[in-house]
């Protein structure tokens, strides 16, 4: 079966979406897809890859652009089923990394502390441009009698579109996200990271210093702000202190005056972008993200995948592959920062890390959060579409 994968952009420092690709491509191929992929823009040279509008001008390409060049080379190699993560009619498959676009519309205002900012935000939407051509694309897939399946990466983003599009059961599969599981870390190098960290944190192991890692580059949106102030609650809780390191290249500004004014400083470590996060996992006790939106965190499958406890909250579809107060904690709103502080007490007691690692372990969540997993739901919802097709 030729499986066409279709993405804006093929480059993938630029996150989950982009690195995603590459592992689904992966995975699809050892379950026996012939799959290619096409991009409007990328800085791949990755076989089986096609950038077809590398020489137009911009790092972006119009949305109408695209689907021309997509429709041209198409014509001329046809595939057996063309899987997107775009909002294109022609696709057999569309499968929105990001969600549907007014829930995450709605989700990017609520983060906003100040709620004429959030009113503002909500009105204004409509300003992006580009996003604006997305949610009328995507609108117009799911309200088309004939457009293609949704691909939701969770119960959570299905709900989404059966309720801002009233989508049908029978356009709508759940295939839960996952990430490429087998990651093997280098203990050396773990070793030399700890080292630097608590150089920089000014600690000693005599410390008893335990580490809670958040990742994302929308500080504002993945709630730390919340998680700052949560840190600054839990302090004191227990004989083992709790310390942030965050991973990302969104503006510190605002955060560093938060944790002054809260006199936690000390205690966060902004630690900038990071090409792998594999190392900062295991160096890490606990991975935390008390997000205002998310589809399904790949930075929350990445970490049960080193059989780390996680917190995050019920905004995050990723919650759905594991189990509350067995495998981590989950919040019910990124505000309520008594839970957020009490999910990190509780953490900093090295017997329930210990324990919640062992239900991970145990209950092979490894097997759950696989992207050998979600290909093999895919080439079975290929396999029915390519079924349904023939019967007609």
């Amino acid at each position: 079966m030729k499986i066409a994968l279709i993405i804006e952009r093929a480059q993938i420092d630029l996150g989950g979406a982009e690195r995603s690709l590459f592992e689904l491509f992966a995975a699809l191929r050892s379950a026996g897809c012939n799959v290619e992929i096409l991009a409007a823009k990328g800085n791949t040279k990755a076989k089986h890859c096609h950038i077809l509008c590398q020489d137009l001008p911009g790092k972006r390409t119009p949305l109408l652009v695209f689907e021309e060049k997509l429709k041209e080379f198409l014509a001329k190699n046809p595939f057996d089923i063309v899987h997107s993560f775009l909002p294109f009619e022609f696709a057999d498959v569309y499968q929105p990394r990001g969600g549907s676009y007014p829930e995450a519309i709605a989700g990017n205002a609520a983060s906003y502390q100040n709620s004429i900012i959030r009113l503002f935000k909500k009105s204004t939407a409509s300003l992006n441009h580009q996003r604006s051509r997305l949610a009328k694309a995507e609108r117009y897939i799911c309200t088309f009698p004939k457009g293609p399946v949704v691909a939701a990466l969770s119960d959570y983003v299905a709900g989404h579109y059966k309720k801002h599009y009233g989508l049908f059961e029978d356009r709508i599969k759940v295939i839960r996200n996952g990430v490429f599981t087998d990651k093997t870390v280098n203990p050396t190098e773990i070793d030399k990271l700890r080292s630097v960290i608590l150089s920089k944190l000014r600690l000693t192991e005599a410390d008893r210093p335990v580490f809670f890692l958040f990742a994302t580059h929308n500080f504002r949106l993945k709630g730390l702000a919340q998680l700052i102030s949560a840190l600054q609650m839990s302090a004191g809780a227990s004989d083992h202190s709790p310390y942030l390191i965050i991973v990302g290249s969104g503006n510190q500004r605002k955060y560093i005056r938060l944790a002054k004014k809260l006199n936690i400083k000390r205690k966060i470590l902004f630690y900038g972008p990071a090409k792998k996060i594999d190392n900062l996992l295991a160096f890490c006790d606990v991975a935390v993200l008390p997000t205002f939106y998310d589809p399904s965190s790949r930075f929350i499958l990445e970490a049960l995948a080193m059989d780390k406890p996680v917190i995050t909250t019920k905004f995050n579809g990723a919650t759905e592959l594991f189990t509350n107060n067995r495998h981590g904690r989950i919040i019910d709103i990124p505000q309520n920062t008594l839970a957020l502080a009490e999910a990190i007490s509780y953490f900093t007691n090295p017997d329930n890390i210990n324990k919640a690692s062992a239900a991970i372990i145990k209950d092979n969540l490894r097997e759950q959060i696989s992207i050998s997993r979600v290909a093999k739901e895919l080439k079975s919802l290929y396999d029915s579409i390519s079924t349904k097709r023939k019967n007609k």
